[in-house]
């Protein structure tokens, strides 16, 4: 982002906003031992409140690529970029399909990452560690997003004073040092701080873009319809069938992120849950919708950007904003450094779970079972910085736009949604269909990425997968069924009974 704030006011806001940070992981983690425990360290002992809980979803659902990814993709698609509200939405109506009976289960079974529902559930090695394959690499590909946007807002904001690499680096080891000190709990805590601050900050700009415009909507979409009439007409056949795919492939997908899931686990209760996916089913409009209006704005501002120009176009316009006057400047500055701390926030999360799945599901469950919960953590931490070393090296050299690397992480992990979210519910579910089923929409997936050809007559390849990934799990599931005793067994372990889950308490095992 080319900003001509101070680069030394940058830095204050950045060094003020990681030294919060750092406090609130000490204070996370002070006097309490969170490395000796799974559930405490990854899921902040399962007691999260509704305003931590409500934040943290919502810094899982956005993050600072939203307002600097999101903008520039509604600049240049113009008002069919509106896909962004609806796609939104619907993460919270898939949440609301199956979390409130995924947190009963978990919460008496004792879950620690969302591959412990697909052991629990299938009892079957090979579609547990397909599982574990597809969501670790959705992580991995969620990571390195936040990664290459730390670097471009940190160094945007300073005005070059901090180049990338060093930015990226910097908030990293601020990244894992509050992490390590407070665990879930510093998660939710520093997100609590992020989320009030994007959504001030969202605000504050659309009002100065309005204010450059001098007119209201009716009027910039009457330039627009002058100046770049495609971006205000209706989209074609192929564009809107391309709404609709991103809308199930990022409603299916997102739902299902693991750092998602397991903020449904940390959950203090269902009444908890329930009250905080209400409120996020109102943010959509709040968070994407402005920032749809906020890109609608640069195009009359900023006009006949390319490509890569218009990736700049959140920092054009807090330039032009934060000309008005000082207060305007300095909302910019805070919003910046905001977004920093967003993404932060977000990439945290993320490497997060990323951690507890290797401690918990890669080392806890096949490399050393019997290894006490003190030593799984360590594991993790140690995977956590490993996994960060790779995506450094990798984000030195981005591959592509934001929005780009955005798309790339649905596209395998959607593939789990059907065994995760049928299993609660059809007890013929058989697990030989969901590897099969998973497996295939993989590959199709895979290859249409791969090939260069991500979309079919405007459907997402992962669409296409899991299309053929559901027809192989019912389909199969329907000619060969699983054994009376299983589907017996599925529908006890997918209940919500208390007395009908039997799980030893004492070693919180998922037996």
């Amino acid at each position: 982002m080319n900003l001509t704030f101070s680069g030394a006011d940058g830095i204050i806001i950045l060094v003020v906003y990681a030294v919060i940070m750092l406090v609130v992981g000490y204070l996370a983690g002070r006097g309490k031992k969170l490395n000796e425990s799974l559930n405490d360290y990854y899921l902040a002992g399962k007691n999260l409140g509704i305003i931590a809980l409500f934040f943290t979803l919502y810094a899982t659902q956005y993050s600072g690529n939203t307002v600097v990814g999101y903008a520039p993709n509604a600049y240049r698609e113009g008002f069919s970029w509106l896909q962004s509200i609806p796609f939104m939405t619907i993460i919270v109506g898939v949440y609301l399909m199956f979390a409130p009976r995924l947190y009963a289960i978990s919460k008496r079974a004792n879950f620690i990452t969302p591959t412990d529902w697909v052991t629990y559930r299938f009892r079957n090695k090979a579609v547990t560690i397909l599982a574990i394959i597809l969501m670790l690499w959705g992580l991995g590909n969620y990571l390195l997003e936040q990664l290459v946007a730390i670097g471009q807002a940190a160094s945007g904001l300073t005005g070059g004073t901090i180049p990338y690499e060093y930015a990226v680096i910097g908030f990293v080891f601020v990244m894992l040092t509050y992490e390590w000190l407070g665990g879930m709990k510093a998660v939710a805590f520093t997100d609590v701080m992020q989320g009030i601050v994007l959504m001030v900050g969202i605000i504050v700009l659309l009002i100065g873009a309005l204010t450059l415009t001098g007119g209201g909507i009716s009027s910039l979409t009457s330039d627009i319809a002058t100046t770049a009439p495609e971006k205000i007409g209706v989209p074609d056949s192929i564009t809107s069938v391309n709404w609709l795919s991103m809308i199930l492939l990022v409603g299916f997908g997102a739902a299902i992120y693991p750092h998602a899931v397991q903020r449904i686990y940390s959950s203090q209760s269902e009444r908890t849950l329930k009250r905080s996916l209400s409120r996020i089913a109102l943010m959509p409009p709040i968070t994407t919708g402005f920032v749809l209006i906020i890109g609608i704005i640069g195009i009359q501002l900023f006009p006949d950007l390319d490509t890569a120009a218009s990736e700049q176009l959140v920092g054009l316009m807090a330039n032009e904003v934060a000309a008005i006057n000082g207060f305007y400047y300095w909302m910019m500055v805070i919003l910046f450094g905001g977004i920093v701390a967003a993404i932060v926030s977000t990439a945290d999360s993320a490497l997060l779970s990323f951690s507890s799945m290797v401690s918990n599901d890669i080392y806890g469950k096949y490399i050393n079972p019997d290894a006490p919960e003190k030593k799984k953590v360590k594991v993790g931490k140690f995977a956590g910085i490993g996994v960060i070393a790779l995506l450094l090296w990798i984000a030195w050299n981005p591959p592509g736009t934001l929005y780009q690397i955005f798309v790339l992480k649905f596209e395998l992990l959607v593939q789990v949604f059907p065994a995760f979210v049928l299993g609660l519910y059809w007890k013929r579910l058989a697990a030989v269909p969901v590897f099969w089923g998973m497996l295939t929409g993989a590959i199709i997936a895979a290859a249409m990425t791969l090939t260069g050809n991500s979309t079919l007559l405007g459907v997402h390849g992962g669409v296409i997968g899991l299309a053929a990934n559901f027809f192989i799990c019912t389909v199969g599931s329907l000619l060969i069924p699983a054994s009376q005793a299983k589907q017996d067994e599925a529908e006890e372990r997918s209940s919500m009974k208390l007395e009908e889950i039997k799980y030893n308490e004492k070693t919180g095992s998922l037996g």
